[in-house]
């Protein structure tokens, strides 16, 4: 099926990831980038970036041939609506050709509410502030039994698929994730891409599939024995392989999260159904709060290097899976790695 519809070609998006703040007020048990203990050296100290180094850091990976700054992070006691417009005007004052691809929406929630303004009419404030797209991320399942034990003051699944629907009524596409190998069962996966599949079915605005395996090393709920470390590698396979064949023909790209799985993983997945490996980050935060050991950054070139070295043809693509490979970013695939350590030091001025 992966070959029909992609051929033997693999995509990856040179992107940053930035993550303006780990503290936050809602209690996912899962979480450990808030949550987390320190002691480990995993999570770092408490951060608030400010609206300055935001545009700093998009800036630095626009030089580096990024096209698209990818930015979440724990929705802080201080935060309201015009934080997040006030972190998309830092981006596009610094950077103004940059895919702002942003905001969970448990964010947009949040934000909306903040401001007493509905999600469309916040989305559409967003939108004409500089996003692009979102992510689909906090939907971990789209169940509401499971919901209440790993993350009980979050959306519950009609409100996250209600956003999202939101956001493709209003022009704006998104991703969409599962968070699988915690307290979950395989009915839990049926019903959570049937869930995205009929929701594709009626906006066509979902651009990829990533299903993002529990990392349980530093999960708060694993360390008090209330969770499974995590997904079995044969399950691993088979989220991908199914999803796959579930999302045809209404979603064409399944991602494999390298970081969450290793190199050697997303190898193993792109014989399972996958198209593309997703960004090349040049720095993660969360996966690492968690107690992942795959890096931070997978640079473009050995990047491309990976692909070939499995008889597929990479391609350079942007956010919204545009072809890209003969652009400007080509030329930057070299630079440099980052210093992966100053993401944790913490800004002088907080954004707030």
């Amino acid at each position: 099926m992966r070959k029909i519809i992609n051929a033997e070609q693999v995509s990856y998006v040179v992107t940053r990831n930035i993550n303006y703040t780990n503290i936050c007020k809602y209690t996912c048990h899962f979480c450990a980038f808030s949550k987390g203990k320190t002691k480990e050296n995993l999570r770092g100290k408490p951060y608030l970036l400010s609206f300055e180094e935001i545009g700093n850091r998009a800036l630095e990976a626009w030089n580096r041939g990024a096209t698209e700054v990818c930015m979440q992070g724990g929705i802080h006691p201080h935060f309201d609506g015009e934080t997040y417009l006030n972190i998309c005007n830092a981006i596009t004052t610094k950077v103004p050709d940059m895919h702002i691809h942003a905001f969970s929406p448990l964010e947009i929630t949040h934000g909306a509410t903040s401001l007493g303004i509905s999600i469309e009419n916040f989305l559409i404030m967003l939108k004409e502030s500089g996003l692009k797209t979102m992510p689909g991320t906090a939907a971990e399942i789209l169940d509401d039994d499971v919901r209440k034990n790993i993350c009980p003051d979050k959306l519950n699944s009609n409100q996250w698929l209600e956003v999202i629907k939101t956001a493709h009524r209003v022009g704006i596409k998104t991703t969409s994730t599962i968070m699988f190998g915690h307290q979950e069962h395989i009915e839990h996966w049926s019903t959570h891409l049937i869930k995205l599949r009929e929701l594709q079915k009626e906006t066509g605005g979902i651009t990829e599939f990533i299903p993002l395996p529990f990392v349980s090393m530093e999960s708060p709920m694993y360390k008090r024995g209330n969770a499974r470390p995590g997904p079995t590698f044969r399950e691993v396979l088979l989220m991908h392989a199914v999803a796959r064949l579930a999302l045809h023909p209404y979603i064409q790209n399944i991602q494999s999260s390298w970081v969450k799985l290793g190199s050697s993983g997303a190898e193993s997945c792109l014989h399972a159904g996958v198209n593309d490996m997703g960004g090349t980050l040049m720095n993660e935060s969360i996966s690492k709060a968690a107690g992942s050991i795959h890096g931070q950054e997978f640079e473009p070139l050995k990047m491309e290097t990976f692909i070939k070295g499995l008889g597929r043809k990479p391609v350079l693509r942007d956010t919204l899976y545009n072809d890209i490979s003969n652009e400007k970013t080509i030329n930057k695939v070299d630079s440099e790695a980052l210093d992966q350590m100053q993401f944790f030091l913490d800004s002088a001025h907080p954004i707030y």
